[in-house]
């Protein structure tokens, strides 16, 4: 029988302890500057009813049309793996009485979104997404901050050269008037589009701008543009988010064909894009905007909302592409090793107490020797070894060598952590002798 070789499936990616540090960190800045800002973190399920996503995504968009991986259970529910959190954030709000908090409601979330399409360069089926939800609130200026934490991330992560593609899609009074004006000029351009295409086009004309097609995009270069059709409040909101971003100089770049792929959006929307390459041929880094109407539509009460997300995969891909290094070294100033059972035991013990007292340490527990103990001290570059031998662990008592100083000396076991910290605040850290090999 032959043997069975299994693999993870298709667009889905292992991430390996080496490469941990990069989403240490990358989650690390997140949770500062979200929290900084007064976010909260919520986690929603994994999985949610499907018709959640087909109602406030849009039936006619290719995350619901194409996208999504659902599934029926023995009692007949469609359920559907998440493929963003906005809806699913929604749905919570609504669900858990937010309604009763205090309002701006700010959230953010971190977590695992699944999309059935071709994996490809930075995009797989099973990614994963950090986002900022603010419910409650309709002034531009919380758009503008959504904006402005974003680009905090981003800098405290060494990137930089990034801009804002920015438009605005108008809102339930100036869409309208704009859609009929959209569908009157595609009415002689229909049959120019590829056939795959009309149907969803025909379903929501705003699928024009957010297909990747080459005829698609020479018509929308000729289609007419919603911001010449915004009313007085559009006009003036997004105006004036345009002078919060002048002020917080953060680049932008107006782009009229902007939709996004949600039908959930209104007023302005955005995405973030390296500002050293051509729009095309450009992945955004993250995009939002506002979703007014989604609550309401859900069956919650009519509040404004906004939002932003960006797939941690693809930032974490930018940052290995533009050679953006994180440093993986931690200190480890002590080394626990130990000879005879007792003092296994005790030196086992030992790792948790000095756990508590905020010392990193580095140990050769499952090491029945000195000498191999040794080789992985030596490879540790610590700057401490504590001894637990037999003897010494029975009066409660350690050796504490010190590679610095030059010192080795017998301390109770209580006060090592008291001596480690002296030590290291009079003099200075180990460097390794990268000479010797």
């Amino acid at each position: 029988m032959p043997k069975l070789k299994y693999q993870r499936p298709k667009g889905t990616l292992d991430i390996l302890p080496e490469e941990q540090v990069y989403w240490h960190k990358v989650k690390d800045t997140i949770r500062n500057i979200a929290e900084y800002h007064g976010f909260n973190r919520i986690d929603t399920p994994i999985i949610e009813s499907t018709e959640l996503f087909s109602r406030s995504i849009g039936s006619s968009s290719d995350i619901v049309d194409k996208e999504m991986f659902s599934l029926k259970t023995k009692g007949g529910d469609k359920l559907t793996l998440r493929p963003e959190a906005t809806a699913a954030i929604a749905r919570a709000y609504i669900e858990n009485g937010m309604k009763n908090r205090r309002h701006p409601v700010k959230l953010y979330y971190i977590g695992s979104m699944f999309r059935h399409e071709k994996p490809q360069h930075n995009r797989l089926r099973e990614f994963h997404q950090f986002g900022l939800e603010v419910i409650g609130s309709s002034s531009p200026i919380i758009d503008a901050q959504i904006l402005q934490i974003a680009f905090a991330i981003f800098k405290e992560l060494s990137i930089n050269e990034l801009s804002v593609h920015i438009n605005s899609i108008g809102c339930k009074i100036c869409r309208p008037e704009y859609l009929k004006a959209l569908k009157s000029f595609l009415s002689s351009q229909l049959r120019k589009l590829p056939v795959e295409y009309r149907k969803r086009i025909q379903a929501n004309p705003l699928r024009l701008f957010d297909i990747k097609d080459e005829k698609c995009e020479r018509i929308t270069q000729e289609a007419p543009q919603i911001v010449d059709h915004l009313c007085e409040d559009c006009r003036a909101n997004f105006e004036k988010l345009l002078e919060f971003l002048d002020f917080l100089d953060i680049p932008y770049v107006f782009n009229p064909y902007l939709v996004r792929g949600l039908d959930y959006y209104s007023g302005p929307v955005y995405e973030i894009l390296p500002s050293n390459k051509d729009y095309a041929a450009k992945e955004a880094l993250g995009g939002g905007g506002r979703y007014d109407y989604l609550i309401k539509s859900l069956g919650g009460r009519d509040v404004p909302a906004t939002g932003i997300a960006f797939g941690l995969e693809r930032l974490i891909g930018f940052m290995k592409e533009n050679n953006i290094r994180v440093d993986a070294k931690r200190e480890i100033p002590v080394f626990i090793s130990h000879l005879g059972d007792f003092g296994q035991k005790r030196a086992l013990k030992l790792t948790e107490e000095l756990r508590k007292e905020n010392l990193y340490i580095q140990e050769g527990l499952s090491k029945s020797g000195l000498k191999p103990q040794k080789k992985i001290a030596d490879k540790s570059n610590t700057r401490f070894t504590v001894l637990v031998s037999q003897m010494e662990a029975l009066e409660e008592n350690v050796i504490l060598r010190d590679q610095v100083a030059g010192t080795q000396e017998v301390i109770a076991i209580k006060d090592i952590a008291k001596k480690i910290r002296e030590a290291l605040k009079k003099t200075p850290k180990i460097k390794k002798d990268k000479s010797k090999k």
